[in-house]
């Protein structure tokens, strides 16, 4: 079917008008708050001779780094350590880029690298679209750092503009990693392909998780370069500024990568994975035109939004304990113990997870180099565990090399113990998602029984029981590793640092990292072993004429196409399971992370913990109880937006797909009609993630207007109502698609009801798994750091303007946030046929 002109012209229209709207929006922001500003600071002027950073206590304005040369380690000062670290940053991002030169010189067929190139192709496309939209989202965020920080605290221009370029680089380093990851992974997809025909499973495993490994060497190094360079090279005077805008343009790319990253690819799956129930063809037919877009989102919402997180993640994280240090320790030189020994920390961890990934692989090719078939989920939970252990190992070595003597002389075990409470939880909570969602597991199995006898019906509410009993023990899980991590702090010296126990919080959030690398790579395992499918199938391979003779000739090996097509698919069904782990391990940092960085604002509140001001942190104190309650509704509004953009998408592309589909020809679909799904998902993607973004971005500023102990509990409640829901839908989501797999791959049964009722339960897990539960640690992170800034903004401009013109601020910002909220639901609404 060819697009009717006018209709094409109409849609265009549509996103021309839609961006001029956008435009006047901004404009018409930026002009309320230029104009608010000056009327505060014309009534509160500082005196002259002040300093031009003068700040009330507790402000992000106020945060100084202390001289790291002033304390001493091994012999050597601070600052002369953390530039050795730079080196093994250096080396980490070597590893990755060698790694990156490898798998693109392994062997593949020119049949598969022709997929895989077209597959890339729409990626970048997807990415060249998602990186102007950063853009705009940015100016939103650039408006409010120009009058936080250039109005209200009267920094000069210079300055403003170094914490505006930092919240850039924040930016371009989430979306810079998530394209390196699209380019490895596109790689890696037809190698794997490729390796699968001479019959070994051990390539399989091997290629998926060195491209994983790859991607998470050189996103930890990275970042973790970009955070020491601020450390080491900025004045301190300037550092805290620029840590608070680099983690805020973390948080913004990462948050919108991951909410349209997430509607892509889960309306791309959904429009093709329904094909095989309404057609009865094959998995990733070559017929289907929503096959390319659906290994496209495999990338834009497994690869990009994944690395971009997890590059936020540890940026912000590390944000968190930097300000809390800064904040809650009065001692300079207790200040500089505790970053260096922090910065270290991170950069051993870099050496443990290369450690254990070597160490892993000579174990993984001794014990499987030869085998035809294989466990894939074994090697990578002995690399999670190996990591963890060495990861363990580390932290007490090196703590007690470097902060022997740190308060009593009992500090530096007592660090390791509550960071090893983080690292740990790296390694029990994949190992407790399993337990729901891996395709050993009862759970899984369960909701195959299920919908033998009762179809897509009790295969859903299996699922659901799954995800439910998931949210419980995790939880469980956490608090547990939070409570012991909080027993420990009650035994630091009291006079060291104020609320130690949210220092402790943070350790752990910290500790839930300390593998990072490892676990990028076993997350990032899952969308190569996933295109690697659908590499083979569109390739076409089994029907080229003379296939087998030129395999023999050109490479080698004699092939057999059954069990290649077999070991892909169980190694998609490990990638499955892996995919699961790493998610509650990420929102498990930002509820935990979260607490650390709410302890910001509450000591810019209460004056630095006053006891009448901190009374207000009570159920007594009705604004803080409201915001509470007000946390929970913005989560569940947040899941129904993202749902709805997935839903109204895939309802276009199956319309379009099943109108295009010809299943009457043995040849490919058409570049075309291929192109056009990508075009419908992209469209609903960015229409769901604005939407999504600027509802979150106006409410943080509403109610930060409207009180700032109402905004406190909304923070709080939005990082515990998230946690749960997260953890229920990514695991309800993973038990749904390990159930299809069992039917493909142990039961053989494709084209049966049983695998029609598991397909159906997979596209209900799909938005469940990779759209709304992972974009909630993007979201609470945005929206907790976004909210150090607005919240100090709101109680400034109350105080030197009054609380009259806070609260017209929150109205006209609420109103705001529910026309994009109408616009999140109504506006996307699929049509009512009449």
């Amino acid at each position: 079917m060819n697009v009717h002109p006018q209709l094409l012209k109409r849609a265009i229209a549509r996103v021309r008008a839609e961006r001029r709207s956008f435009a006047v929006l901004m404009a018409a922001f930026a002009a309320v708050l230029l104009l608010s500003a000056p009327m505060a600071s014309a009534a509160a002027q500082p005196p002259e001779g002040a300093p031009a950073a003068a700040s009330h206590a507790g402000g992000e304005a106020s945060l100084i780094l202390p001289d790291l040369g002033q304390a001493e380690f091994m012999g050597m000062n601070g600052r002369t350590l953390l530039i050795a670290g730079l080196g093994v940053c250096v080396l980490g991002l070597l590893f990755g880029l060698v790694v990156y030169q490898q798998l693109k010189a392994l062997p593949v067929h020119s049949s598969m690298r022709e997929i895989s190139e077209l597959i890339y192709e729409t990626c970048k496309t997807y990415l060249l679209q998602q990186g102007k939209f950063l853009v705009i989202l940015e100016a939103f965020i650039g408006v409010i750092i120009v009058v936080y920080f250039g109005v209200l605290q009267h920094f000069e221009p210079v300055r403003v503009a170094i914490i505006l370029a930092f919240s850039v680089l924040g930016i371009a380093g989430s979306y810079g990693v998530a394209w390196f990851g699209i380019r490895i992974n596109t790689f890696a997809n037809s190698r794997t392909a490729f390796a699968s025909l001479k019959g070994k499973a051990f390539p399989a495993f091997a290629i998926p998780l060195k491209a994983g490994i790859s991607i998470g060497m050189l996103l930890i190094s990275v970042e973790l370069f970009m955070m020491l360079a601020i450390l080491l090279f900025i004045p301190g005077d300037y550092a805290g500024q620029c840590f608070i805008g680099f983690a805020i343009g973390e948080s913004l790319g990462a948050a919108a990568l991951r909410i349209a990253g997430g509607i892509f690819t889960k309306i791309a799956d959904i429009g093709s994975d329904l094909m095989k129930i309404v057609f009865n063809i094959k998995e990733d037919d070559a017929r289907n035109p929503g096959v390319i877009a659906d290994c496209t989102g495999d990338n834009a919402g497994d690869s990009v939004g994944p690395t971009a997180d997890g590059f936020e993640t540890y940026g912000v994280t590390g944000v968190a304990l930097i300000s809390f240090i800064l904040l809650a320790v009065h001692d300079p030189k207790v200040q500089v113990q505790l970053l260096v020994w922090i910065f270290v920390m991170r950069i051993m961890m870099i050496v443990a997870s290369g450690l254990s990934y070597l160490l892993n692989g000579v174990w993984a090719k001794a014990r499987y180099g030869d085998a035809v078939t294989m466990n894939f989920e074994h090697p990578l939970t002995t690399l999670v565990w190996l990591t963890s252990i060495v990861s363990v190992v580390i932290t007490y070595a090196v703590s007690y090399l470097l902060i022997p003597d740190l308060g009593d002389g009992t500090l530096w075990w007592k660090l390791s113990t509550v960071i090893t409470c983080g690292t740990l939880a790296g390694a029990i909570i994949p190992e407790l998602v399993k337990v729901f969602t891996s395709t050993t597991s009862a759970h899984v199995k369960e909701v195959v029984t299920s919908a033998r006898e009762g179809g897509a019906s009790l295969d859903i509410l299996s699922g659901l029981v799954a995800g439910n009993f998931s949210a419980y023990w995790l939880g469980l899980a956490i608090v547990s590793l939070m409570g012991i991590g909080f027993l420990v702090s009650t035994s630091f010296p009291p006079e060291m640092m104020l609320a130690p126990a949210v220092f402790a919080f943070g350790l752990v959030a910290f500790g839930f990292l300390g593998m990072g690398p490892v676990t990028i790579a076993v997350d990032s395992y899952g969308p190569v072993t996933d295109n690697a499918q659908s590499v083979f199938e569109l390739s076409m391979i089994e029907t080229l004429p003379n296939i087998k003779q030129e395999l023999k000739k050109e490479f080698g090996f004699d092939v057999n196409f059954g069990h290649a097509k077999d070991l892909l698919e169980a190694a998609d069904g490990g990638g499955n399971t892996f995919k699961a782990t790493a998610k509650p391990v990420l929102i498990g940092t930002a509820v935990v992370g979260a607490t650390t960085m709410i302890f910001s604002i509450i000591v810019m509140l209460t004056h630095g913990l006053q006891p009448e001001l901190v009374a207000n942190l009570s159920l007594l104190h009705a604004p803080f109880l409201l915001g509470l309650i007000t946390g929970g509704a913005v989560i569940y509004w947040f899941t129904g937006a993202s749902i709805q953009a997935v839903s109204t998408g895939a309802y276009r592309a199956v319309e379009f797909i099943k109108k295009n589909i010809k299943l009457d020809s043995s040849e490919k679909a058409s570049v075309a009609d291929s192109k056009k799904v990508v075009a419908i998902c992209t469209q609903y993607a960015q229409k769901g993630m604005f939407n999504i973004f600027l509802t979150v971005f106006f409410s943080t500023l509403a109610f930060a207007f409207l009180e700032p102990y109402f905004f406190i509990g909304y923070l709080v409640s939005i990082a515990l109502f998230g946690l749960y829901q997260a953890i229920f839908m990514a695991n309800a989501g993973g038990a749904w698609d390990n159930a299809k797999k069992i039917v493909e791959v142990e039961l053989k049964e494709k084209g049966t009801p049983l695998h029609a009722a598991t397909v159906v339960g997979d596209t209900v897990g799909d938005p469940f798994k990779d759209t709304s539960s992972v974009a909630m640690n993007p979201v609470i992170k945005f929206t907790t750091l976004f909210g150090l800034l607005a919240v100090e903004l709101a109680v400034q401009l109350k105080a030197e303007a009054g609380t009259g013109l806070g609260w017209a601020l929150s109205a006209g910002f609420f109103a705001v946030a529910v026309t994009f909220i109408w616009r999140s639901f109504y506006a996307m609404r699929i049509p009512v046929e009449k």
